[in-house]
This record gives structure tokens, C-alpha cells and sequence, in this order.
């Protein structure tokens, strides 16, 4: 039986996705046990039929030099022959020491799975892959702090730990692939799951940390209810009373996987790559009041159940890059050498793009400029380069046409626009027919029915929206 097999058959018998983490520090064992090793056997004892697997992090064993490797190997001798070892080692090196380290891991210590970091690439990793009836589970997103400073960069809209995903899934092949993912970014979880249907994901960072359990299984679980493994270390260790901690942590993981799963099953099915985004955005509008349904008096004097007002995501950075990762993917298939944003609204976004994907910024002004160089179009450039043309939202499509011009004047190639918002009133079909091809992150509908099914806003107030969107698309 391989690690994946024996992990399943753990979870069924002890109806259990409680990982318990085994972190021995001394100065926190209590002073009842008299080494290190009849601690972790404490642990094991209280915690056996409740814990899917153990996982011990070897850092807290080398530390304590001979005495500590001893006590990792008594301890894991106390652990039943159908509970699987993850041995948290986060091990990555070339391929010579790699394949050292593979041995140490697997043959010699008898661990079951490893944590694997995969900055050194795919030579790193499969000296552990290697191993058929192992497992191998890749950090990705990690929960500490300062994660994002490397794990978020991007490249093309990429993020490095969406990338991650992917390798890490190109390198298992056939077989099955764990990631290392933190409980503090549930959102980063609901991506990679729509990537990576079929991995398991191991997972710390709940309470202390401040990771929370519905969210996790939420955007985690997979349809048949596995595929998410729950870390908890010192939450559990040294608790008052380990059994307790362990008893009440796993109830409330069944009670939310419980609750998730009769959610899944009255959509029956888990949601795509874009259903994601369009509720994560939505979401976020909403809650920014860039949307707001009710009643508006618009510009023209006529009236309006929905209104959009997208000049306030520079008060809100983190809703900012959210959005500019959605016009990120609008722009991984397009071939283009700059974006051109639209001056005022979509401006801020154009530089959050910009900043995001390192595509070089330029935008027509809507007024030459009387004095200086006379510019009317802002930013580097040159006659006969693709640029694709930025805006917030596209309603009529005139005022595309109109920013179109001086950069058609100056020789630019624009045959896309990009907007997050598509109006559905007409502008999409306009625009098409001139020639030029529109990208709309969502569209009105869109948008009021991920609120609708988010319970955000009522039905009433949807069912105007698109009554709304057909009246005035008839005008």
C-alpha cells in the first residue's frame, strides 16, 4: 500500500483529516515526562485514533543532536503500523544530495512522505518522486509572515506559488502530489484547487496563525471529501489535555467538511478556475461599495438599479491587485507590447497592471498638453507596436473609440480592449463590429448573480439588474 492509499484508509477508519504535529521543545514538555521520547509516545497514545497522520518536524529532533534523532525514532516506532508519517523536513538540493537525502528520509528514518522545497527545480524533487509508495508533498504557499516576499512574485500575472502548483504537478507525472499550503490564504487554496483537482493539501496555520476552518475547506476539499490534510502542532502537544484538543479539533473539521460537502452537493459540481474569480472580485466590489444595487440617478438623468463606481479601488490596494490580476489573465493569450489605460478610472488600474505583469504603461491624455513636449500620449513608444487598449468598463464603447484615436494617429496597432466590467449594454457587440475584440473579466450578470449565490444581495434586486440590462439594451 502506498502512502496516498494508506492516507485514505487512515482518514475512513478514524473518520478523521487531523494531522497532528509533532514539534518537541523542551522547554515546553511538561516537567511529568522525563525525556523527549516518552513525550512524542504521550502524544501518539492520546492522539492515535483520532490523528489521520503525524507529522514531525525534524528541526526540533536535530536540534537536540543524538538524544533527539533517538527520540524521533522511538517515537515513530510508537505510531500504528496504518497511521502514515510525514516527516516535515523540507528538504531541496541537487540531485546527488537529493537522492541522499531520499534515502535518509525514506530508508533510514521510515518516514512515509516528506515535505519537499522546490527552489532548486525538478532535479531537487524527483530523487523523492522516485519512490513509488512514498509521498512527496511541495511547498507552495506558505503561512509564515513574510511568505509573500518571495512566494508572490510574479511573472506574466503569475504568481511564483500558482507556478509552483503547476510544476509540481508536471513533475508527479501520473502519480499523485502533495502541496504545502498555509490556512491564512484561502483565496491562494481556491486557485490552486482549481488547477490541481486531484492534490492533497497539507495544512497549517489554523488558530494561532489565524487560518480559519470554513474558508479552508471551502476552497480546498475536493468533491469526495478528501484532499485536505489539517496541520495542528503546538495547539494540540501542549494543550492541557492533548486527547481533548485533538478530540474537539477534529468535530469541528467534520462539521465543516460536513457542511461543505452538502454545499457541493447542491451545485454538484466544484467550481471553475473563472466561477472562482468572478465570486473572489464580486465579492470584494461589493464589499468595497464599487457595486451598489438600489436606485441611481445616472449622468444622462436616467435611472439605474445598479451602480459601479470602480475610482474607488485606490482606496483599497488589496482589492486593487486582486483586480489587476484579473485583467492579468484577459492578457495571457494576447500578443501585444504595451497597454495603453484610459485615462481617469482606469488609469490607477493600468498602473497596478503595469506593476503586476512588468508590462510597459502608456496612455492617451484627453487634452494635449499646451506647454513642454506637447504629448498627448504619455509613456514610451513606437510607430507600428501592439498595444491593448485598458479601461474599467465598457458600456457604449464611445469612449474607447475616442481614446483609440491618438494612439491609432501615432502608428500603435490596438486590436484588443480589456476592461474587468462588461456593461452588457451594447458597447462588447459596437466594438466588435468596428473591427476590434473585447475581454471583460465578468459581465453585469456576471457580477449580480455571483452576489445572488453568495447570499450578498437579495433576489428583488438581481431580478432588476437584468431586467435593467434587457431594457436598455433594446433602446
Amino acid at each position: 500500500m502506498n502512502f496516498w492509499r494508506k492516507l485514505e484508509a487512515s482518514i475512513a477508519k478514524r473518520d478523521s483529516l487531523l494531522c497532528v504535529g509533532l514539534d518537541p521543545v523542551p522547554a515546553l514538555v511538561p516537567d511529568k515526562y522525563s525525556s523527549i521520547a516518552e513525550f512524542g509516545k504521550a502524544i501518539v497514545e492520546a492522539t492515535r485514533d483520532l490523528a489521520c497522520c503525524f507529522k514531525p518536524n525534524i528541526a526540533f529532533y536535530e536540534a537536540l543532536g543524538e538524544e533527539g534523532m533517538a527520540a524521533l525514532k522511538a517515537t515513530l516506532a510508537c505510531i500504528p503500523e496504518d497511521i502514515p508519517v510525514i516527516l516535515d523536513a523540507k528538504r531541496g538540493d541537487i540531485a546527488s544530495t537529493a537522492e541522499a537525502y531520499a534515502r535518509a528520509v525514506f530508508d533510514n528514518i521510515g518516514a512515509d512522505a516528506v515535505t519537499i522545497n522546490p527552489y532548486l527545480g525538478s532535479d531537487g524533487v524527483q530523487p523523492f518522486l522516485a519512490a513509488p509508495d512514498k509521498g512527496v508533498f511541495v511547498l507552495c504557499k506558505t503561512s509564515n509572515p513574510s511568505a509573500g516576499e518571495v512566494q508572490d512574485w510574479t511573472q506574466g500575472g503569475i504568481p511564483l506559488y500558482r507556478h509552483i502548483a503547476d510544476l509540481a504537478c508536471e513533475w508527479s507525472g501520473e502519480r499523485e502530489i502533495g502541496l504545502v499550503i498555509g490556512a491564512t490564504y484561502p483565496e491562494a487554496l481556491a486557485d490552486i484547487r482549481v488547477q490541481a483537482r486531484n492534490a492533497w493539501f497539507l495544512i497549517p496555520g489554523i488558530g494561532s496563525q489565524g487560518g480559519e476552518l470554513a474558508p479552508v475547506l471551502q476552497s480546498g476539499l475536493r468533491a469526495d471529501g478528501l484532499g485536505v490534510i489539517i496541520n495542528a502542532s503546538r495547539s494540540i502537544i501542549y494543550a492541557a489535555n492533548p486527547r481533548e484538543a485533538a478530540l474537539k479539533l477534529r468535530a469541528e473539521i467534520n462539521a465543516q467538511r460536513g457542511q461543505v460537502l452538502a454545499a457541493m452537493g447542491k451545485t454538484s459540481h466544484h467550481p471553475t478556475a473563472r466561477e472562482v474569480e468572478i465570486d473572489r472580485l464580486s465579492r470584494g466590489l461589493y464589499e468595497a461599495k464599487c457595486v451598489q444595487l438600489g436606485d441611481f440617478t445616472l449622468h444622462s438623468g436616467a435611472h439605474s438599479p445598479i451602480y459601479i463606481d470602480l475610482r474607488l479601488l485606490v482606496s483599497f490596494p488589496g482589492l486593487l491587485v486582486q483586480v489587476a490580476r484579473a485583467y492579468a489573465r484577459l492578457l495571457e493569450p494576447l500578443q501585444y507590447d504595451r497597454i495603453a489605460a484610459i485615462p481617469y478610472a482606469a488609469l490607477p488600474i493600468g498602473a497596478a497592471v503595469a506593476l503586476y505583469t512588468g508590462a510597459p504603461l502608456i496612455y492617451p491624455r484627453r487634452e494635449v498638453k499646451a506647454y513642454g513636449t506637447q504629448r498627448q500620449i504619455e509613456g514610451l513608444y513606437a510607430s507600428g507596436e501592439r498595444a491593448v487598449l485598458l479601461d474599467d468598463l465598457v458600456t457604449s464603447g464611445a469612449s474607447k473609440v475616442t481614446a483609440l484615436q491618438p494612439l491609432l494617429a501615432e502608428g500603435l496597432i490596438v486590436e484588443d480592449i480589456i476592461v474587468l466590467i462588461d456593461r452588457q449594454q451594447g458597447g462588447t457587440e459596437d466594438l466588435t463590429r468596428q473591427g476590434y475584440r473585447v475581454h471583460a473579466a465578468l459581465t453585469l450578470v456576471d457580477l449580480v448573480d455571483s452576489l445572488e449565490r453568495q447570499d450578498l444581495v437579495a433576489s428583488a434586486d438581481v431580478a432588476r439588474v437584468r431586467t435593467y440590462i434587457e431594457t436598455t439594451k433594446t433602446r
